[in-house]
């Protein structure tokens, strides 16, 4: 289990007992005079308890801790992490793939336009799969790379994050317009858990011949069916189904699309 230090620490320990618990030093001392304990009657001190808040919010951040971390399946934080629990990203496991990721992103983005060789083997080496007839434009954000898959023939446009804790999973002739955001990560919404860096991850899933448009956010856990259109700016915070257009803040879906119907009218990538 981690160890808890500072504050929170202390105050298990004057809960729970100890050899530092007052408790287990009143036993081992006098008790005290009938004068002294009208003193303390009269001060209204509480030696043992101590102020009942304090004691309440440390009890539950122990409870929350150890359920937490008390599994027993023996998983690393990568483990676990991959597995979408629970999970603490400060790890030295976590971190080596991190920095390996920042290498290749770095040397990525610094290449030349006019080397598409070298920045097509960088992208092979950074991603988890890239298909023939791919392009993605620096620069790129990522979190680890090998999360991320894209299928052939899709492009991105310039300054694709893609944070891919979670895998993130992109089909054939998918158009990215600039500054488009996917975003695996999740954060407890209990304080408690969230102060001591707990956090996890759901995958996205972009379909075949889908268009984010300029500035779109796909949240955790997405899934954007064949065909779809997401509108510039747009926010999809739920699943989106096959041949439809969505837009706005929280992403809705406002008409639906005929494929073979026609080019329609042009939007804005």
């Amino acid at each position: 289990m981690k160890t808890v230090t500072g504050k929170g620490a202390a105050d298990r320990r004057t809960a729970g007992g100890g050899d530092d618990h007052p408790a287990a030093a009143d036993s081992a001392a006098p008790l005290p005079g009938r004068r002294e304990r009208k003193k303390q009657a009269t001060r209204g001190v509480r030696p043992v308890l101590g102020p009942g808040p304090r004691l309440c919010t440390s009890v539950h951040i122990m409870r929350t801790l150890v359920h937490m971390t008390s599994d027993g399946d023996g998983r690393s934080m990568r483990e676990r992490m991959l597995a979408g629990d629970l999970y603490i990203a400060d790890d030295p496991e976590l971190a080596e793939h991190s920095l390996r990721a920042m290498d290749l992103m770095d040397a990525f983005n610094a290449t030349s336009a006019r080397d598409p060789q070298e920045r097509r083997r960088l992208l092979t080496e950074l991603l988890g799969a890239v298909g023939e007839g791919t392009e993605i434009r620096p620069p790129l954000r990522v979190d680890y790379g090998g999360h991320l898959r894209i299928g052939a023939r899709s492009f991105a446009n310039f300054g694709l994050v893609a944070l891919d804790v979670a895998p993130i999973t992109i089909g054939d002739d998918v158009q990215i317009g600039t500054n488009v955001q996917l975003l695996t990560p999740t954060h407890p919404v209990d304080p408690e858990p969230r102060r001591a860096k707990w956090e996890a991850a759901a995958p996205i899933v972009i379909g075949d011949n889908v268009w984010l448009g300029s500035g779109a956010i796909v949240l955790a856990g997405v899934t954007i069916g064949e065909n779809t259109v997401v509108g510039a700016g747009a926010v999809v915070t739920r699943d989106l189904p096959a041949n439809v257009v969505a837009v706005g803040n929280p992403a809705r879906v406002i008409r639906t699309i005929e494929p073979g119907a026609g080019t329609g009218a042009p939007g804005t990538a």
